[in-house]
This record gives C-alpha cells, structure tokens and sequence, in this order.
C-alpha cells in the first residue's frame, strides 16, 4: 500500500529524486565537448555551471519559504512537473552559450522545486529514528541519478553528440514526475501553524545550532558542486594525459565520473544509517575530513595511472557526498517545524550560492594557470581551491559538535528520544 512515509512512499519519492539528478548533470558532463562545439573558454563553462546553482539557489529559498505557507506537498508537486518541460526544452533549443546558459538557468529554477520540499516531507511523514536512514535514500537518489546522466552522457556523446545526450537525459524528470505524482495522490497536504510569540529571527536567525549547520552546509556545498561540475572534465584530461584522443575522452570521462557518484549514492544510505545510529556530528567530521584531503590531493594526479586516478576519486565521491543527507536531517531537527522551510530557504541559499562560486573560481584558477591541458599544476590549484572549503566544513562541524544545546545530535537514536520539534532537545 502506498502509505505516506511507508517504503513504497519512500522508493517513490526517490525514483522522483533519481529522474530529476539525470538532468542536473546534463551540462556537466558535457562540458568538454560543449567547450569545443560553442567556442567557450573554462571561465565561460564554469559561468553556465554557476548560474545554475544561482537560479537553483533561488529556487530553492523561494519555494523552501513557499512551502510553510502553503505546503510542502503542492509545491513539490508543481516543481516535478515543470523540471519534466524544463528539461525538454533545454534539450531541444540548447544550441549555443547563450541558449544555454538562459536554458540551463530555467531548468535550474524548475528542479528546486523538487528538493528542499522533498526533504520537508520526509520529516512530516517519517519518524526521527528512522529519518536519517529516510534521507540517506532521498539523497542517495542523487548520486544514482548523476550516475545514470553520466553513463548515458558518455553513451550518447561519441554517436550523437550532446544534442543525444541533452535528449536522453531529459526523460528522467519525466518519468520523475509520473513517479512521484503516483506516490502523493494519497499524501495529506500539511501547513503548520505558527504560535504567536514564535518568530523567524529566533528561531533560525539566532539558533546556533541552526547557523552553524547552516556554515557547514555551506563550505561542504562549494566542495561538493565545485567537484561536480568539474570531474568529468578532469578524468577526460587523465584519459588525454594517457594517450587518448580528445573524442574518446570526452566519452569516456562521464562514463568514469558516474562510479563516482554511484559510491556517493552508497555512502548516502551508509551515513544517514551510521548518524542514526552513532550521532550527526561525528559522521560528518568523518567524512568532511576525508573529502577534504581527497580535494588537495586529486587534481595532482593527472598523468597518474588511471587506475590510481579511478580508486582515489571513488573514495572522494563517496565522502565527498555522504554527509549531504546528514546536513539536511540535522536542520530539520534543530528548527521548529513551522520555520523549517524557512530554515531549509537559507540553508539552500548559503549551499546553492556557494556552490555557484565553486565552478567559476575553478574555472578563473584553470585558466590562470594555462588550461585544462595544463596539467597538474592547474589542476591541482582548482581543487585545492574546493579542499579550503573542505577544510571551513570541517571547523564548522567541530564548532557544532561543542554547543551544549545541540548535544542530541552529537549522539545516536539508540539514546533517548531526541525532540524533533525544538532545536533538538531531549523531552
């Protein structure tokens, strides 16, 4: 039975999840080729990747403050069937920089629809003890929908060239919105009332628990989106290092860059059970920590062995990734649940609008030090730009951990029941 919050519920909503990450990658994964067909220098790639964490970053704050007036289940709604035009149209009219930069943005604004909405109706209608668990599958729906845009990306790309690409990744929102319009039929539309003496300011604006997820959020998520946009790039720079033609490449960098996210679907559902079990806090730290140090160390392994290359980018994708689902429960447990829109509006506003720095610096960074075929040299400058961010995650998980009033999440749901309504605290 499609119980809301059961598991048909929950693999419904992400197979919605999965269909709208097929598109999200469209651009990336292309860029080489695009780079090449549009006439576009790194800086001008990076632009289009940036503007659409910035549309994405819009969308998402309005449609997160959208969400507590007139819930969370009619805006999801109405996101899932405009990223299903959205992506048909930027697969059909996307022909150049300025098409697809406009287009690219268009998708952007539509696919926020579907995200910070989606977490809120996991935490209306999933239970505290099990929500990390709940989230690690929404978000690992991210990573499998990436992998599956990539593989088809790099299918598509050496026999049809990117319009192919553009078309066969348009049908996941597609079907995304079939899905999930199937799985909310039943789901009850909830707005939470607001009590008179609760405010926005108190109860996101000075809840430190609150802003220090939100700091968190942010440096993880120029990590996380800088690595995105630019990976499949750099792994067609290995392939050309090693002796490849730039076409054969450019196929093959997708094809690789999709094990990457796979590994970060699985430490997705990995993390959001282990914090479930063991604590927010201390399962971020880890793998903050991890995806740090893999950012200093990747972009100087080009002209490495692939295989050196492939096994260090696995564990990067998968730590790299893994704490997203951590993030988004933690502020759902720390905010009230009338201001959690709100709280979720400014998260993705601080995350998306780093996340849209990230490409455009890496960018800048390549193109001062020679280009994409300058080597490590310039590789490694661009992603130690992102391991800085890493590294600003990484003290502000810290900081997090030692407030006395977010203690609940520092430890597991084996404890005693955390409130999930107020801030965290124990009832």
């Amino acid at each position: 039975m499609n119980v809301p919050g059961g598991p048909a519920w929950l693999a419904a909503i992400c197979v919605s999840r999965i269909g709208a990450y097929v598109a999200f990658i469209a651009y990336p994964a292309a860029i080489p080729i695009l780079q090449r067909e549009w006439s576009m220098s790194a800086t001008a790639a990076g632009s289009i990747a940036g503007s659409f964490q910035i549309a994405y970053a819009v969308s998402l704050m309005g449609c997160s403050a959208l969400a507590d007036r007139v819930g969370a289940r009619r805006v999801f709604v109405a996101g899932t069937v405009a990223s299903a035009v959205a992506a048909a149209l930027f697969a059909l009219l996307a022909r150049g920089y300025w098409s697809g930069l406009a287009l690219n943005s268009v998708l952007a604004l539509a696919l926020g629809g579907t995200y910070t909405t989606g977490v809120l109706l996991l935490a209306e209608n999933v239970p505290v003890v099990r929500r990390g668990r709940a989230m690690g599958l929404f978000l690992g729906g991210h990573s499998l929908g990436l992998a599956v845009g990539l593989a088809l990306t790099g299918w598509a790309l050496p026999r049809g060239g990117y319009p192919l690409a553009f078309a066969l990744t348009a049908v996941g929102p597609i079907v995304g919105c079939v899905v999930s319009m199937w799985a909310l039929r039943t789901t009850p539309n909830r707005v939470a009332g607001r009590a008179g003496g609760e405010r926005f300011r108190g109860a996101v604006l000075t809840n430190r628990p609150a802003l220090w997820v939100i700091a968190g959020y942010a440096f993880h998520s120029w990590e996380l989106l800088g690595m995105w946009a630019w990976t499949p790039a750099f792994l067609a720079a290995c392939v050309v290092a090693g002796g490849a033609g730039f076409d054969r490449a450019a196929g093959l960098g997708p094809y690789l860059t999709s094990s990457f996210h796979l590994t970060g679907g699985i430490a997705c559902l990995l993390a959001g059970a282990a914090a479930d079990r063991w604590g927010r806090t201390p399962v971020i730290f880890l793998l903050a920590a991890a995806s740090t140090v893999c950012s200093f160390a990747f972009g100087g392994l080009i002209g490495a062995p692939l295989g050196v290359v492939v096994a260090v980018g696995l564990v990067y994708g998968f730590s790299a990734h893994g704490d997203s689902p951590i993030y988004s429960t933690a502020i759902t447990e720390v905010v009230p649940p009338p201001y959690r829109g709100a709280a979720l509006a400014v998260r993705s506003m601080a995350g998306y609008g780093a996340g849209a720095a990230a490409p455009v610096l890496f960018g800048a960074i390549l193109d001062w030090r020679g280009g994409p075929g300058a080597g490590a040299g310039a590789w490694g400058w661009a992603f130690a730009s992102l391991g800085v961010a890493g590294a600003i995650a990484v003290v502000s998980v810290v900081a997090l951990h030692r407030l006395p009033e977010a203690r609940p999440l520092t430890v597991g749901q084996s404890r005693p029941a955390v409130d999930p309504t107020w801030r965290g605290r124990h009832p």
